[in-house]
């Protein structure tokens, strides 16, 4: 596991307009948010709910949703 304490601090960003800027540009070269999240986190102190408000929300398919579509297929 990472040791949380780094050596040197991150440098914070709290302007949202600069912050939508580094998000996106994270998000060019990641393959998914969960990897925009870790670049993010690990090279700057980051208000999350400001972060979680940029990127898009990944809601998950309800079981029912799920369980009715196999149904139709049989």
């Amino acid at each position: 596991m990472l040791n949380a304490d780094t050596p040197t601090p991150r440098p914070s960003l709290t302007h949202p307009g600069l912050l939508a800027r580094v998000v996106e540009r994270l998000g060019q070269g990641a393959g998914s948010s969960t990897e925009v999240w870790r670049r993010l986190t690990e090279t700057y102190a980051v208000d999350l709910d400001a972060v979680a408000a940029l990127l898009p929300c990944a809601q998950p398919e309800p079981l029912w949703l799920t369980a009715r579509a196999e149904g139709r297929k049989r």
